[in-house]
């Protein structure tokens, strides 16, 4: 079973070549100028994230407008836009337009609408050299009031030489309120775009890193996992949960979760 895939990046929705997650779903989509996307969201939700591009969006019979204008996932907040399930969408790209499409199972039946960029609330998590931006899109802590009936996305941005998702953490069982089960997907850019991070996963009876370049996933279901950027670059990832409830709780590593409690001592030391 494949955890980790690159994704295509041809004319239309690119998919990876396999999925083992039970909930979560992804497309990413790639539209040239006029170019028009069409299809039902069926018995899942979806969140469209604009990461470049201009697109005119209507979804359950309602004109969205035309959102987005972030050159790419590196120049400021995204757009996003929720479609409920048992909805049309339809989007028809203004110059060329680059979205992924996360989904997972729902039967909320609410209207659609726009994430805006000043709706993303953005900081930092870690100190030191697992320092990590983040952008949250639509979660609970950052969006309450934004339904959903799974999705819980967001963006990380690790910069050179940084560690992210430091210590490694899972979210395998439902054991409120230490730990929530939640399948997890990473979707990664790098820039500069020659460059690369590193991205371990690992459980019982699996131990694996991969080469994280652009338009690679990783897709865990289960397991920890942490990412990092190789020296002069910084690398994105796109992060989609989905599972029984919105609520986050994940446990770390307990090897190496002494390294959490570094950070508030790290952080009074200006690091």
């Amino acid at each position: 079973m494949a955890y980790f895939e690159v994704v295509p990046a041809g004319p239309g929705l690119n998919r990876p070549p396999s999925n083992p997650c039970r909930l979560l779903d992804f497309g990413y989509l790639v539209l040239a100028d006029g170019e028009r996307y069409e299809a039902e969201t069926g018995d899942r939700e979806v969140l469209a994230v604009l990461l470049g591009g201009t697109g005119a969006f209507a979804a359950g019979g309602r004109d969205l407008g035309r959102i987005g204008g972030r050159p790419n996932v590196f120049s400021g907040k995204p757009h996003s836009v929720y479609i409920p399930c048992g909805a049309h969408l339809a989007i028809t790209a203004h110059g060329r337009l680059e979205a992924a499409l996360v989904s997972a199972p729902s039967d909320l039946r609410i209207e659609p609408y726009v994430i805006p960029p000043e709706r993303v609330t953005s900081g930092t998590w870690g100190a030191a050299n697992f320092t990590r931006g983040y952008h949250q899109i639509l979660t609970l802590a950052g969006q309450p009031d934004l339904p959903a009936r799974r999705l819980i996305v967001g963006e990380t941005f690790t910069p050179s030489g940084n560690w992210s998702t430091y210590p490694p953490h899972r979210h395998e069982r439902d054991d409120l309120p230490r730990e929530a089960y939640h399948e997890e997907l990473y979707f990664f850019k790098v820039s500069p775009p020659d460059g690369f991070g590193l991205t371990r996963h690992y459980t019982a009876g699996l131990d694996a890193a991969y080469v994280v370049r652009d338009n690679t996933i990783l897709l865990a279901p289960h397991g920890y996992h942490t990412v990092v950027s190789a020296p002069g670059y910084t690398t994105y990832y796109l992060w989609a949960l989905a599972g029984s409830q919105r609520v986050q709780a994940t446990v770390d590593d307990p090897d190496l979760a002494w390294v959490a409690r570094t950070v508030p001592m790290l952080k009074a030391l200006g690091h």
